[in-house]
Formats: C-alpha cells, structure tokens, sequence
C-alpha cells in the first residue's frame, strides 16, 4: 500500500477505474488466450505504481472470458470505491464494435456494457456518442493486449466490453448527468492512481465542465467557492 500526507495525516492511495479496467482486460483477455485462469494480476500503471489485483468473478464462454477487479479509492471519498469493474474479451469480429470509435492500428476494439456511460454532449475528452471511457484507459487496455496477441499470435485482435453493474445507479451521485454522460459511470485516470483529497483533480473537474459550457455557447460564466 501506497500513501501520502496530507494535513499531517497519512492517507492511503488507491487505483482508478482506468486501472481496474485495464487489469480486467489484462486478465480476461490472458485467459481467452492461454486457456490457463489466474487468480491475480500485475498492472504497471502511468504513475509508475505496480499494482497486484484479485481477480474475481472469472467466466468461460464460447470464445470469451470475462471478470472482474474491484475498484479500491484508497482513502478517497469516491463513490465507486468497492464497485466491481467487468471486462469481457472475445475474438474480433467486425459487426461487435464501431469502429468509429476505435481507431487503431493494433486491432483492439473497446465498447461499453452495462454501467458505463455514453457522450451525449459536446466538450469532453470523447466525442458524442462514444463511450465514456478516456484516453489513458483506452490507451493502458489496448498496450496490454496488443503485447498479449504477439505474443500468442493473435491477428485478428480482440472485442473488449468494459462494464460496471451499479453503474447506472452510482451515475446519479457523480456530475455525470450535467455533463451529458447518461447510462452510467466514466472509466476514469490519467495516472492509474487515486490521489486522496487531490486538489488537481478538483480543479480538473471544474475545468472540465467550464469548458463543457464555453462550447454549448456561454458566455458568461460564475463560479462559486463553497465549503469543501
């Protein structure tokens, strides 16, 4: 366990859903191809931070395996802290996902499943319609699973649904609704780790939804500091 000190209190680190997604991925899609199950798995995250993650609820079907890693806000106040994060990984095919939205030349193809949120507004780091999954997320899943399909020599590539069963519901306690996101959450990170209390972050998210406005087309624009 990781931890950093604020206000002379020492306060553990946690992982992002970015992370928890790429390690579901990591593991389900190492199980697709090596037909071997594995227990645990080893995530190097954008930080630097290694992370070892239980796998749970692993399941085989016809040419998919799918599981789950439990996401952990260290000592975050974060609504999705405990929140389990599936990945399932098949084999392409190409009617499974838009391609639109995947445009790679690595053959990894990642969509949204239950409980993950779609763009529905301008101004957000994904375009309108796409899955509320971001950019150093996408870009951990697909670098861990073109190594795996190189590896085993899979040409192809591999379909890769990330979803979060309480998703729709934990959607409604985050900013999700103003920000045009409908249907769940956002697979989230930039660093694979959870800082706990990160001004950063807050100052991200406010820049977020001020840039969300100047795009619709305010002009004019408060903003107010609260009790926080």
């Amino acid at each position: 366990h990781y931890s950093k000190q604020v206000d002379n209190r020492k306060l553990r680190l946690g992982y992002t859903t970015g992370s928890c997604a790429a390690a579901a991925a990591k593991a389900s899609a190492y199980m697709l191809l090596s037909g071997k199950v594995v227990d645990y798995i080893n995530l190097m995250t954008p930080k630097g931070i290694p992370l070892h993650l239980e796998v749970l609820n692993a399941e085989w079907g016809r040419g998919f395996v799918s599981c789950a890693i439990r996401k952990d806000a260290g000592d975050d106040p974060d609504v999705t802290d405990g929140v389990l994060i599936y990945a399932k990984v098949s084999y392409h095919r190409e009617s499974s996902f838009s391609e639109k939205y995947n445009k790679n030349q690595n053959k990894i193809y990642i969509g949204a499943g239950v409980g993950v949120g779609i763009v529905t507004k301008p101004g957000l780091e994904q375009p309108q319609g796409a899955p509320a999954i971001n950019r150093v997320p996408r870009q951990m899943i697909t670098e861990e699973l073109t190594r795996l399909c190189k590896y085993y020599q899979v040409s192809q590539g591999l379909d890769v649904e990330i979803s979060v069963p309480q998703g729709v519901d934990l959607a409604e306690k985050t900013f999700n609704p103003r920000l045009g996101i409908m249907g769940g959450i956002s697979i989230l990170g930039t660093t694979g780790i959870v800082e706990p209390m990160s001004e950063s972050a807050l100052i991200s998210s406010i820049h977020l939804e001020l840039k969300q406005q100047a795009e619709l087309g305010k002009k004019s624009l408060v903003v107010t500091p609260g009790n926080y």
